[in-house]
């Protein structure tokens, strides 16, 4: 969000959507480190997506302890990448390059997460995932190390772990409510 304007005119300017992409990161974030419940964390990601000011989007985030994201990665990748689907379906697969945190947000929809062809850009990925009466699915390839830290509310979040020495190692973490993630490893298709 921008810094560069004055305090008195900032609560009525118009926000971006970069500006709310990133304001749902810091509350993922926030979640991830016990600073919100569930269900706090269920309504001002909903009400993200609905400002329109950053005075709103101020609100939000107001009473959080928070640390902006990295400006830039490590080996010149992508640090941080968002993966939304809200009523809806995303998908990551084939050749694409895994940033060193995947934020997966999936709420009455779907994500498939396919690492099997992507490179990695760091030594670990950590994807975070949340899906509320939706799905998201991830596949790591053999040979790579898997970690899974998530928890299912009411929901499932599937337990795979591998460990592989000086392999990439993808982490996984976040919860389900009403939903659930699937992890799984397998060798990728040879029509990929």
């Amino acid at each position: 969000m921008s810094d560069h304007l004055p305090d008195r005119d900032r609560s009525r300017v118009r926000a971006a959507d970069a500006d709310r992409n990133l304001v749902a990161q810091l509350l993922s974030d926030a979640f991830a480190n016990g600073q919100l419940t569930v269900s706090e964390y269920d309504e001002r990601t909903a009400a993200v997506y609905q400002a329109k000011t950053y005075g709103e989007l101020d609100l939000l985030t107001g009473d959080l302890a928070l640390s902006p994201p990295p400006a830039s990665a490590p080996s010149g990748g992508s640090a941080n990448d968002r993966v939304i689907a809200i009523m809806s379906g995303a998908v990551r697969k084939g050749e694409w390059a895994a940033a060193s945190r995947i934020d997966a947000f999936a709420f009455w929809g779907g994500i498939e997460l396919d690492l099997r062809r992507a490179s990695f850009s760091a030594a670990d990925t950590t994807i975070n995932c949340v899906a509320i009466m939706g799905g998201i699915e991830v596949t790591v390839p053999p040979g790579v190390s898997v970690e899974v830290r998530g928890m299912g509310i009411m929901g499932g979040f599937e337990h795979v772990s591998a460990t592989h020495p000086g392999a990439p190692r993808v982490i996984i973490t976040g919860f389900a409510f009403w939903g659930g993630v699937s992890v799984e490893i397998k060798a990728p298709d040879k029509n990929l």
